[in-house]
């Protein structure tokens, strides 16, 4: 069995996904190929992930390439997490020429003018590993961690012959840190949920303690209470529970740039009441950087680095499909009438069951109503952006942007078409042409 990483420069990423599958026995013999265009952020991977293979007395065979022919024969799981243009220069980009016209963001990966065009230079390079993979490793599982987690998925579902499933973490998180933000700590391990939606946009559905008891009640009257999350934790995402009746996956600082409530320019007073980290994203960037720099030298001289395993699911899922004991996780996947009030074409974030079969996912049905319209308004742009890629045509990347719901609720339309050009611009060599 062989395990592919691309974009292995993404150390502690790398650190977590393949050190979790040296960390699961019942893989027993397997092979690694770490993939990056980086050399040296490539190497240092590979030291790290033989140190930690070798100190758990793993039974990893690791290797690391500059080939993609390489890297792709063979493979039977290729876990994707590119990062095309980095911080420097595309993330500055990202955030530097929408703040000219006056827009503000604080992630810019998923949505908005930041995720527009971050999924627009990066479906290419996805786009030729899938003619690689279907030469190379047709039959293998596609596990995609890279952002925009729905644009990037729905794009390799619905145009190439791979099979793919996107993975994020927030919602293996997503119960525990609110019952955490609301002091309700003794249900922490001792709940049952539903989630649904899309992408950074699933809903908590119901939430019960192992009774069946619904603790959405409480976790309400909490919510509403000045004697809880006295620290003013969470915001956005409480009033949206508060507003819209149920608790969103993913964070606050990626939820308030998802919708037209938050940040806002008539509004300034906006960001102090919910506590909205404008520019976090950037600022992450450089923490992360920084942060990797001091740490590096311990890991790399570390005589023995343990891992611990992380909820990540990548190793549960090769361990479901080649142990074929069924396994579930939450799924970015084709709407193949899932969730009856979405679109068919979307990328919906569902249950899904893993096993010999490979990704099974699960229906849902209908969402509450309020749910699907919220996501329907994050969906119209990523249908959009994925038309755009596909026919590479100026009007759908200006048409994602004036539908995206933050970037509309600031920007007059013809401003809209003009930062659209200006971002195109500053991206050459970043994307091909459109016209």
């Amino acid at each position: 069995m062989k395990i592919t990483f691309i974009g292995a420069g993404s150390t502690i990423f790398a650190r977590n996904v393949i050190g979790d599958c040296i960390l699961t026995p019942e893989l027993g013999d397997f092979d690694v190929c770490l993939f990056d265009i980086d050399a040296k952020r490539l190497d240092e991977s590979y030291q790290i992930l033989c140190n930690i293979n070798k100190t758990a007395n793993g039974k990893a065979v690791i290797k690391k390439t500059m080939d993609r022919t390489e890297a792709f024969t063979g493979a039977d799981f290729v876990v994707n997490a590119i990062q095309v243009g980095g911080y420097q220069p595309c993330t500055v980009t990202d955030f530097e020429v929408p703040k000219k016209y006056g827009l503000r963001q604080t992630i810019a990966d998923t949505l908005g003018i930041g995720g527009i065009f971050r999924a627009l230079r990066t479906i290419p390079v996805m786009e030729d590993y899938a003619n690689d993979m279907e030469r190379l490793c047709p039959h293998a599982i596609f596990l995609n961690y890279t952002n925009p987690m729905a644009i990037l998925t729905g794009y390799m579902q619905r145009y190439t012959n791979i099979k793919t499933v996107g993975l994020c973490h927030s919602v293996q998180s997503c119960v525990k840190e609110l019952l955490k933000t609301l002091d309700m700590n003794e249900y922490k391990d001792k709940t049952r949920w539903e989630i649904a939606g899309i992408n950074h946009q699933a809903w908590l559905l119901k939430v019960e303690d192992l009774d069946g008891n619904d603790l959405y009640p409480e976790i309400k009257r909490r919510a509403s209470s000045p004697d809880y999350n006295k620290d003013g934790k969470d915001l956005v995402r409480l009033e949206m529970m508060k507003r819209f009746g149920y608790y969103i996956t993913e964070s606050s600082e990626h939820t308030s740039e998802y919708t037209p409530y938050f940040i806002k320019d008539k509004y300034p007073e906006l960001i102090e009441r919910f506590k909205i980290p404008l520019d976090e994203y950037p600022r992450r960037c450089v923490e992360q950087i920084n942060g990797w720099n001091d740490m590096r030298e311990s890991l790399l001289k570390g005589s023995k680095i343990e891992h611990k395993k992380t909820h990540e699911f990548a190793s549960y899922i090769i361990n479901a499909v080649l142990s074929d004991k069924p396994y579930r996780i939450h799924g970015n996947v084709l709407n193949t009438g899932l969730i009856t009030n979405l679109p068919q074409n979307a990328c919906v974030e569902v249950p899904c069951m893993i096993d010999r079969n490979g990704i099974n996912p699960c229906f849902v049905g209908d969402l509450p109503e309020q749910c699907a319209a919220l996501n329907r308004t994050n969906i119209n742009v990523q249908l959009l952006t994925i038309e755009a890629a596909k026919t590479l045509k100026k009007e759908y990347i200006y048409m994602a942007a004036m539908l995206d719901p933050h970037t509309s609720s600031e920007l007059s339309i013809d401003d809209i078409v003009s930062m659209c050009n200006d971002m195109i611009e500053a991206h050459k060599g970043w994307l091909p042409e459109y016209r």
